[in-house]
């Protein structure tokens, strides 16, 4: 790649000096911590237990490991240099601007895309609960306040994130504890002939359907992961961004062990996984009954909606900040590169929420025709995002060791072995997804490279029209003033 010449200076900003160091150390853990628990771990664990059975225990050990490995590569790249742009700021420097500009607004998309899907799923429990509000009013609402917290400051997003990452934690933590009295028998009131181990291999074995949904029960769960790497964009914006990315990546092991296994762990264990009730409420919700909790049901929507609230909040952030770095680097209108006076990328904000109105919109008036396409088309995206990481990965270690080899406080293991093996793990389960008919993988792997391919078309061309106007790359430079140190305008592009 091309060098460019770099430029130490502020983000653009409208009365404001760029983004400010805003979230606190509390706020950054429970993102982290947070950020792994996505409403989709709640509603959608059932087809993929229904699929796989016990198995998909499997399943989903598999993809937190690939997580845990993709999470490893992007830590040691954000540990180096923190940066709003996260892994598309790297990919623009390890493996050239087109990359940058294409996984930008690729991610971009897809999580303009969940607010949708957010929205509708939590205005349907609000609607349950106050009928006389219309869903499309509500979501209408949800929208707009959550807007709102993210227009006034970084601050009251993180605290509005620590809340509602909070209470998805004590819940799944305790539901965890609780279950697991269940299951070796010491919670007064349960069936011990129904909860136990043994439901690990009775009703047809461990894996009743062949080791073959295995891999189909990874399809259905790889999604909810999504979401793992907000603490890397988040870090831009705390006081000690080195340090925050280092935790969230130490952290990411546990993580996954605990809420996602050790959950899912439990409901397999309380319940034959081809409970009836399972597939008709849901896992959790038919987990909480078997225990005979009341009101299990609307326990389990409030902690459902919480789930929501937290990824239409950190979506719209997530999505405001990728913009505000495309804006910087050139690669967006530059006013999304701008902030307001307390360092909020305001336009970056309303452009997001504008595309995630009409995306409502569209889930109303044309729901098996546009928004399925959005749906679908968007649905990839996170694989695409990973494997990019591992090859921007590859290429920014070396950078890295050339110019600042002091910088790496986090080192991906066995480089580049394994950083190779997550890679072809990535494009096996991509091809995997061609196969599938059942679950609409091959349709969702399909509509996703269409539009990665006219994002690439627009990339190239773009590029192509800089060059022959002899118009120099703009590299951003530091985000927060207090990470000067840490910046990208102190490590030259390779």
């Amino acid at each position: 790649m091309t060098s460019q010449p770099t430029k130490k200076t502020a983000a653009p900003a409208v009365g404001g000096h760029g983004l400010q160091a805003g979230l606190k150390d509390r706020h950054l853990s429970m993102i982290a911590i947070g950020g792994v628990i996505g409403a989709g771990l709640f509603v959608g664990s059932s087809s993929g237990i229904a699929t796989a059975g016990p198995g998909i225990l499997l399943s989903y050990a598999l993809v937190g490991t690939l997580v845990v490995l993709v999470m490893r590569m992007l830590g040691e790249m954000s540990a180096a240099n923190p940066t709003s742009g996260s892994f598309s700021a790297h990919a623009d420097r390890a493996l050239g601007r087109w990359a940058g500009f294409s996984i930008g607004w690729l991610y971009w998309f897809f999580w303009v895309v969940v607010l949708a899907v957010e929205a509708t799923a939590g205005a349907v429990i609000l609607e349950g609960w106050i009928p006389a509000v219309p869903q499309w009013a509500w979501a209408l609402i949800v929208m707009i306040v959550l807007t709102a917290t993210n227009l006034v400051s970084v601050g009251s997003y993180g605290e509005f994130e620590f809340w509602f990452a909070g209470i998805k934690v004590v819940a799944i933590a305790a539901f965890i504890v609780i279950g697991g009295l269940a299951v070796f028998g010491v919670l007064p009131g349960v069936d011990s002939d129904q909860a136990g181990l043994s439901n690990l291999t009775g009703h047809g074995g461990f894996l009743p359907n062949g080791p073959g949904a295995i891999l189909t029960g990874v399809l259905l769960v790889v999604f909810s992961f999504m979401g793992s790497e907000i603490a890397t964009l988040a870090a831009g914006e705390s006081e000690n961004p080195q340090k925050a990315v280092t935790k969230a990546t130490n952290s990411i092991i546990w993580r996954v062990a605990v809420f996602y296994l050790g959950s899912i762990l439990v409901v397999v264990s309380l319940l034959p996984w081809d409970s009836k009730a399972i597939a008709e409420d849901g896992s959790y919700v038919a987990a909480l009954d078997s225990l005979s909790i009341p009101h299990a049901g609307q326990i389990m929507n409030f902690i459902v909606l919480t789930s929501v609230l937290s990824c239409l909040n950190s979506g719209l952030y997530t999505a405001s900040r990728m913009a505000f770095s495309l804006g910087q680097r050139g690669d967006a209108p530059k006013g999304f590169g701008r902030t307001t006076g307390n360092g909020v990328p305001r336009t970056a904000i309303l452009a997001s929420v504008a595309f995630g109105f009409v995306a409502v919109f569209f889930n109303y008036k044309f729901p098996d025709s546009v928004f399925l396409f959005l749906v679908n088309s968007s649905g990839a995206v996170a694989l695409f995002v990973w494997l990019v990481i591992c090859f921007s990965q590859l290429r920014m270690r070396r950078i890295i060791q050339r110019e600042a080899p002091e910088k790496l406080v986090v080192k991906m293991w066995l480089y580049p072995y394994l950083t190779w093996a997550t890679a072809a793990l990535i494009v096996f389960v991509l091809g995997y997804m061609l196969t599938d008919t059942e679950h609409d993988g091959r349709k969702t792997v399909l509509l996703s490279l269409l539009v990665a391919a006219l994002v690439l078309i627009v990339a190239f061309v773009k590029e192509k029209v800089g060059a022959g106007r002899g118009t120099a790359a703009v590299v951003a430079g530091p985000d927060v003033e207090d990470a000067e140190d840490a910046s990208p305008g102190k490590v030259k592009t390779g």
